[in-house]
């Protein structure tokens, strides 16, 4: 038996307009790209792949708010251009947010190491690894492949630098805003970029 108290209960007289609105909203979200209908919060995220980030509960979103790019340190690779400048030109996107976090494995060794650790997988030399097979026009060119895997020194700086070269790049339009966070994996909270807390509370400062 229905719940009487309940608000999403329609009135009587008035069970067909609300079918009719479930299904016009089921629609739209099966469609939306076919009807031109953006992201709800008209929002792209750029975040790592690192399974302890929860992307839309640190954002304060949820799903079919925005469109989300995870990748191995939330980089801003070609792809990642590729795909904001789509979703920014093309499907009415206004914002990109950068998460990067604490603790990222791609901080976890220097790029020889990562570069010597390929190399034994692949038996050898990395020249003529396909690594892309299944779309090689988007190969890494002439880089190197510690280039190309890009591993990190400052997570900050990181975060930072990504914001500006989305910021400054000729295919994101300049009315598209950019900002940077830190997801701190200890406190389960994000930060701006360079502004650690426990620098300020638990450092005594000369006045």
């Amino acid at each position: 038996m229905a719940d009487p108290t309940d608000p999403s209960e329609p009135e009587a007289g008035q069970v067909f307009e609300s079918v009719e609105e479930r299904v016009d909203q089921r629609d739209d979200w099966a469609r939306r790209r076919r009807k031109g209908i953006p992201t709800d919060k008209q929002l792209l995220v750029i975040a790592c792949m690192d399974e302890r980030i929860p992307v839309e509960e640190a954002l304060g979103i949820s799903l079919g708010d925005a469109q989300i790019f995870r990748n191995a340190g939330g980089k801003v690779t070609d792809d990642v251009i590729r795909s904001a400048a789509l979703t920014a030109n093309f499907f009415d996107t206004t914002e990109i947010i950068v998460i990067n976090h604490t603790d990222c494995g791609m901080m976890s060794a220097p790029d020889d190491a990562v570069v010597d650790g390929l190399e034994d997988v692949a038996d050898g030399s990395l020249d003529d690894v396909d690594l892309n097979p299944a779309l090689p026009s988007l190969d890494i060119g002439d880089a190197s492949i510690a280039e190309w895997v890009s591993m990190t020194d400052d997570i900050d700086d990181a975060c930072q630098a990504q914001v500006d070269y989305l910021e400054d790049h000729p295919l994101i339009p300049d009315e598209v805003a950019v900002h940077g966070y830190i997801y701190e994996v200890e406190s389960g909270a994000l930060r701006r970029p360079g502004e650690r807390v426990s620098e300020q509370v638990n450092t005594r400062v000369s006045e």
